[in-house]
């Protein structure tokens, strides 16, 4: 364990968020768990602040059941991402407590964090639904509050203006879209808030499989906008929880960022704008 991380852990254990013999255990392991078929990450916790999610597919129901259990035991959350229907079910009758999402292919065993700040998933359309899904149970579970808007793509851009004040608190964005992806473009030019781009397998044929909603993607005109692999809305939520999650440990620390109260409806300006468009409506 590196200088940095082991003084993050004792800080831990001085805020009493973890105990005495979790601090011995970690301090005496080697930081992973050997299971055999794989070597769980039970130190990521303190290096990064969120445990290692599983990876579904290609692991049989008994390899996810004893490296979600173990993820659980030792820090009360295991996330699982891409569940198949056929691990669902026998994962199922393993976690009967856990929390099921299906339209996702997501499980969630154990507790989430807390939730703060604010991050918006936003779909182009409803085909893009599992992929935002993903994206927005990874965030919540990872201690972000989430509020989804979906089917506002480009071919009825008024539908995404209807609810652009709901939008501008958001600490991020995530803009999943298939087609031709334009979606992530547009939030970009519209919002002064951290994008994030999913591009979707949705589409006809010349979109190669959610290439073609990458590549646009990838050479937005619009800054601001990141963009991670194909249909990856786990990588998007996590991206989110972190950026969501530093911008509102600033907030709560400082007073400052989008929920002050010179930004709250009702405070000298339409709900939801940031100071900065106030401003440049009142100039």
């Amino acid at each position: 364990m590196h200088r940095d991380q082991l003084a993050r852990v004792i800080e831990q254990y001085d805020r009493g968020e973890i105990g005495r013999d979790a601090l011995l255990d970690l301090l005496g392991s080697p930081g992973f768990a050997d299971l055999g078929h794989a070597k769980v990450d039970t130190s990521r916790p303190f290096r990064t602040g969120y445990p290692e999610a599983v990876y579904c597919p290609g692991k049989t129901v008994e390899q996810v059941a004893q490296i979600a259990g173990e993820l659980h035991r030792r820090s009360g959350l295991a996330l699982l991402t891409k569940v198949e229907p056929g691990q669902m079910a026998g994962l199922r009758r393993r976690f009967p407590g856990a929390a099921f999402h299906e339209r996702a292919g997501m499980a969630v065993i154990g507790k989430g964090l807390p939730p703060e700040g604010l991050v918006s998933v936003l779909t182009g359309g409803t085909a893009d639904i599992p992929v935002a899904e993903e994206a927005a149970v990874t965030a919540e579970a990872l201690g972000s509050r989430v509020q989804r808007v979906f089917d506002v793509g480009v071919a009825g851009i008024h539908r995404l203006f209807a609810h652009r004040e709901a939008i501008a608190p958001s600490n991020v964005i995530v803009a999943v879209a298939g087609m031709e992806g334009a979606l992530a473009s547009v939030v970009g030019g519209l919002f002064d808030i951290p994008i994030i781009g999913v591009p979707t397998d949705t589409g006809y044929g010349t979109s190669f499989h959610g290439i073609a909603p990458l590549l646009t993607m990838l050479n937005s005109c619009a800054p601001g906008v990141s963009v991670v692999n194909v249909n990856n809305g786990f990588g998007a939520g996590y991206l989110a929880a972190l950026i969501n999650r530093k911008i509102a440990g600033a907030c709560v620390h400082t007073g400052a960022g989008r929920d002050r109260p010179d930004t709250a409806p009702g405070a000298g300006g339409s709900p939801g704008q940031s100071s900065r468009e106030q401003s440049r409506e009142q100039s």
